[in-house]
């Protein structure tokens, strides 16, 4: 598999990506929509403890989940690398299965928020075809795709950086109005406390709060696949993994502390979870309360920017997933091919047609598209799990060979509690997906919420029939470090 690259039309990328940028990718990848608009419904099913306590046991997880992909990243820093990791400290079977369940999951989501982009438009312009919108909405990430990495990683660092900004203003004006300086009157804690808060529903509800938490961590796993990017992975993947704990608890807990000091959990408003609902998002309600009459066209823009750079970051992450699927020999050749900028153009047309296709199918037929995105649902769950077997497989190799963890240049604390922790709350995840569809037998939306999971089952098992694979030994797993020192240190010189 390539590891390094100075980008040329052999089948290798360019680290093009600066630190700020991947700092920011692993930023942009833990807010969008389920911070800004589906937060409200948590508070409304858990109520505001449970709510915050769900969100703050799932930013643990995602620390630790983090951590462990921070080890693997620096040690062995490729595009495309938790299936290569899933390949190379577990089984082959399973890093054909991780890889192509991720491309998939990430193709269709593309699809998805482009239809969410026209959704979001609507709220402006209502008499414009929305397929429209989407059309713009894809010919403008395939173009930000096609450029360079570099004008990826730009133009992530701009839109991450409006959803900071936009969180920021919310929590100052937030804790304004909590105080009564803004919106007229001292509202403190009486929230927390009327009638079943803080905590309403038990932990039924705090575990479906789980699910609705896990959905808006998606895509933190993104600054691994940068890692075959950044200009100095050794330094830029540690220090944007390390800040994500703390981003997790300033932009997640307080926003949440916030919005359930302001609205009551009772309140029909917060019931709104998708982002059809954005004049009644959390964030439109609580800037409408503190008297800003243009918080709905403000908040509309900065949703707008966060489905934009969802698609984006979808578009980028399955490309590169093709492309590291093809290195190592799961995908067709031609998926491995670069252009003179860096860029693998084939892998990056064959996801574009995908997602055009799974669109178009919206559109024509609407049950294969619900079906498509239900194959989707769980991928992200499923990539994480793969994650943490992955790395607790290669520390356990790594120590057993006789290493010394002080070889490693980034290595996760609390070993092996983060990656156990990782693989009980993901399994807790998957499972409390629907778990009434079990109690009533309803084997239809059983197959629709769980679909993921066969499909992974196939793959895998598929796989391994096929090519006689083995789970890999420990004392056999190769946990040698890529050798790209002389690379990295001539390309910072330039």
């Amino acid at each position: 598999m390539n590891e390094n690259g100075n980008g040329d039309s052999n089948g290798q990328v360019k680290r093009g990506l600066k630190a700020r940028h991947v700092s920011m990718i692993a930023l942009g990848g833990c807010i969008g929509t389920g911070l800004f608009v589906a937060s409200g419904s948590a508070i409304s099913q858990a109520g505001p403890l449970g709510a915050l306590t769900a969100y703050f046991f799932m930013g643990m997880m995602v620390y630790f989940l983090m951590t462990s992909l921070g080890e693997m990243a620096t040690n062995m820093p490729i595009s495309g690398s938790f299936a290569a990791y899933s390949a190379k400290y577990v089984d082959p079977a399973l890093g054909f299965a991780m890889g192509w369940n991720y491309w998939f999951n990430w193709a269709i989501t593309v699809a998805v928020d482009i239809s969410t982009a026209a959704l979001v438009m609507a709220f402006w312009l209502p008499n414009v075809p929305q397929w429209i919108w989407s059309a713009i909405a894809l010919a403008l990430i395939l173009l930000i795709n096609a450029m360079s990495v570099r004008a990826f990683g730009e133009t992530e660092f701009w839109m991450s950086l409006i959803k900071v900004v936009t969180i920021i203003i919310f929590l100052g004006i937030g804790c304004l109005t909590i105080f009564g300086i803004m919106g007229g009157h001292f509202i403190g804690l009486r929230n927390f406390t009327i009638k079943q808060a803080p905590f309403v529903g038990g932990f039924p509800a705090i575990l479906s709060v789980f699910v609705v938490a896990g959905f808006s961590f998606q895509g933190t796993e993104l600054v691994g696949i940068t890692a075959g990017e950044s200009q100095d992975p050794q330094h830029s993947v540690p220090k944007a993994i390390n800040e994500v704990f703390w981003r997790i608890i300033l932009f997640y807990i307080l926003t949440i502390f916030v919005i359930a000091a302001i609205i009551p959990y009772t309140s029909h408003s917060l019931l709104g979870s998708s982002t059809t609902d954005i004049a009644i998002s959390p964030f439109t309600l609580v800037f409408q309360r503190a008297g800003l009459a243009a918080a709905a066209s403000v908040m509309n823009a900065v949703i707008l920017t966060s489905v934009i750079s969802s698609a984006n970051s979808g578009m980028y992450a399955s490309t590169r997933m093709l492309y590291s699927l093809s290195n190592s020999g799961y995908a067709p050749k031609k998926f491995g091919k670069t252009a003179p900028n860096g860029i693998p153009y084939y892998a990056l047309i064959a996801t574009t047609v995908v997602s055009l296709l799974t669109f178009i199918s919206s559109i024509a037929g609407p049950k294969i598209y619900m079906w498509l995105v239900a194959a989707s649902g769980l991928t992200g769950f499923i990539a994480w799990f793969g994650i943490a077997i992955s790395h607790y497989r290669f520390r356990r190799a790594f120590v057993k060979q006789g290493h010394d963890l002080k070889e490693l240049k980034y290595h996760a604390k609390l070993f092996p509690f983060g990656p156990i922790l990782c693989l009980i709350l993901c399994i807790l995840v998957i499972v409390g997906q629907n778990p009434s569809a079990f109690l009533h037998f309803d084997w239809k939306q059983i197959l629709v919420t769980y679909m993921s999971v066969p499909l992974v089952l196939v793959l895998y098992i598929g796989y391994k029939l096929k090519k006689h694979t083995k789970i890999i030994p420990l004392e056999k797993v190769d946990v040698s470090p890529s050798h790209e020192e002389e690379d990295l240190s001539k390309l910072n010189e330039k």
